[in-house]
């Protein structure tokens, strides 16, 4: 297999997405953990610097892509049959969705020592109020666009160049990019990490 090299500001950023992302997420969600409850201030102000650090780092990446001409195809930004898309991404919401209820109506079944690392973070960080009702929801907005664009778009374009004289060329830059996602969300703990790259 031959590899093909990516400019070096791309490995950063890779670095970045693969260390930088998951040590700060672990820290975070380990002060997060430690208190015995938020205030409504504490969970706003979660809110909204996750949904500035997204941003931001989405437009950093975002200008050093268009920087080095990675296309808006490449990154993921167009879509070639619209309808397809549309009814397979229903399709899958609705699936997840439904998967999503089922286990968190599991969940809330289960003992409080039993039902893990990922219900604790939720049960932290679930909107109390409207106010946070409406910046959890841009949040969970935020991360949908972002993390999609970063991982899913930005990763698999790297990886994809990088495998391009390859067979492998996009199934490598699949697991890659969901490896890298996963890492990403390594904070999750090890059930977290798992569902993340598999889904």
């Amino acid at each position: 297999m031959h590899l093909t090299f990516a400019p070096w500001d791309f490995y950063l950023i890779l670095f970045f997405l693969g260390t930088i992302v998951p040590w700060r997420g672990a820290v975070r969600i380990k002060r997060l953990l430690a208190k015995p409850a938020l205030a409504a201030g504490e969970r706003l102000s979660l809110y909204v610097t996750t949904i500035l650090y997204q941003w931001l780092l989405t437009a950093v990446v975002g200008w050093r892509a268009f920087g080095r001409n990675l296309a808006p195809a490449e990154l993921g930004l167009t879509v070639s049959d619209p309808w397809r898309v549309t009814l397979i991404s229903l399709l899958l919401t609705v699936l997840l969705c439904a998967n999503q209820w089922a286990s968190l109506t599991r969940i809330m079944h289960l003992p409080g020592m039993k039902s893990g690392l990922l219900f604790r973070i939720a049960k932290k960080i679930a909107p109390r109020t409207s106010i946070d009702l409406f910046a959890f929801a841009a949040l969970s907005w935020t991360a949908g666009l972002c993390e999609e664009f970063l991982y899913r778009g930005f990763a698999f374009a790297v990886f994809a160049r990088m495998l391009a004289n390859s067979a492998l060329s996009m199934p490598g830059a699949a697991v890659l990019s969901s490896g890298w996602f996963a890492i990403g969300h390594l904070y999750q703990g090890k059930r977290g990490l798992i569902t993340t790259f598999v889904v």
